[in-house]
């Protein structure tokens, strides 16, 4: 049946345990968390200007901490698929000097955030950080470590507060220092996530539009493949560059303002590869405002059908799919009460995402398990919170 995963003070109360036995007696003064995303329509769009429409997870990173005295920073990360070592120390450069990325990777997401912080100079500090968003699995634990390392650091020493440019942050520290150059969606959707609402984000405005998912007769339920992918590889800069090779030919911005006729006419001078991934996102634009509308309005078989065709798209045009997404897809439509489900995230294994009537859950948990050759994991979600402040208790 569908995993528990631990609650956001079960996770606090992790990080503080480890807390005390790596420093000692004195409890940390600060904790903060901040979701995963899953993203609900809308892939592949948020790098070319487009909408995307994802929601706020109940899976989180938590990181408690506290302020020293001295140059020197402790991180240690509790979280069990982190690569080794699983504790970082460094000195905060004084000069202004960067912080350089290496290994272990996942500190490189907290030398980024601490890179593009809004308000330095930052106090030394010591932090651990513990996670319930899968590594590697499309729900964006990348994003929701960057969101909550910044939110800690916002206790420390406050910024001007201003959401957008701390997600904007939070998104110059993947590029730099871990070498993915992702959009805007995944930082976005951390810092900003409403209770019972997806978020229908305009990528070039940064304009948010919450779209209420609170229908107590409906279910979003994620299934994770368990098959692990890095988008550090080349598919994901490749397919960047793909993107923006067709928006030059086309004399656009981006292909945000492409039409399918503007792809038509310029077919000839477009290699076919190229082609077809804008296709997909033209396509995948207008299908993310269908989907938004259908959701305002109830339609849940609309939104089902587009959920479909997007994954279709990511499949045969953009080609981020990947044996086992198509598995789990198919066998979750082949069942009573399903509305629509798709692969989710950069791709290449990961996650789907799935819309279906509460009362279909456990048969339709069922059937995956019975069709799927790997292992999966289920989890029933709902829209969650974004960032936040912890009470200490």
């Amino acid at each position: 049946m569908a995993s528990s995963f631990p609650s956001v003070s079960e996770l606090e109360a992790t990080a503080r345990r480890v807390y005390g036995q790596v420093f000692g007696e004195e409890p940390p003064q600060v904790a903060v968390c901040a979701p995963g995303r899953v993203n609900l329509i809308g892939e592949h769009t948020d790098y070319n200007q487009g909408f995307v429409l994802p929601m706020a997870l109940p899976l989180v990173t938590v990181v408690v901490g506290s302020q020293t005295s001295g140059p020197d920073v402790t991180v240690v990360t509790a979280t069990e698929d982190a690569d080794e070592p699983r504790r970082v120390d460094f000195s905060l450069p004084s000069d202004g000097a960067p912080l350089s990325p290496g290994l272990p990777r996942w500190a490189n997401y907290v030398k980024g955030v601490i890179q593009h912080y809004k308000a330095p100079p930052l106090p030394a500090f010591r932090a651990v950080v513990a996670s319930s968003v899968p590594l590697g699995g499309g729900l964006s634990s990348s994003a929701s470590l960057e969101v909550a390392f910044y939110t800690f650091l916002q206790q420390l020493k406050p910024d001007d507060g201003d959401k957008v440019s701390k997600a904007l942050s939070c998104q110059q520290a993947e590029h730099t220092h871990a070498g993915v150059p992702c959009g805007i969606m995944d930082q976005f959707v951390s810092v900003l996530g409403s209770e019972g609402h997806a978020l229908l984000i305009d990528c070039r405005s940064l304009e948010a539009t919450p779209v209420p998912l609170t229908d107590p007769g409906l279910v979003i339920l994620i299934t994770n493949s368990n098959v692990r992918h890095s988008l550090t590889g080349s598919e994901y800069p490749t397919r960047r560059r793909q993107c923006e090779e067709a928006s030059s030919v086309l004399g656009k911005d981006s292909l945000r303002d492409a039409t399918i006729r503007d792809l038509e006419e310029a077919k000839g001078r477009l290699a076919d590869v190229v082609y077809r991934r804008a296709l997909h996102v033209v396509e995948e634009i207008q299908r993310t405002v269908k989907a938004a509308e259908a959701l305002q309005k109830g339609a849940y078989k609309e939104f089902g059908k587009l959920m479909v065709e997007s994954h279709n798209s990511l499949r045969d045009l953009y080609e981020v799919s990947c044996r086992e997404l198509d598995e789990l897809v198919s066998a979750a439509m082949e069942v009573e009460g399903v509305f629509g489900s798709r692969m989710t995230g950069g791709g290449f294994g990961g996650c789907t995402v799935t819309l279906l009537q509460a009362h279909a859950i456990d048969k339709t948990i069922l059937h995956i398990q019975e069709r799927y050759g790997g292992t999966p994991t289920f989890y029933v979600t709902t829209p969650s919170a974004g960032a936040r402040v912890l009470t200490m208790s």
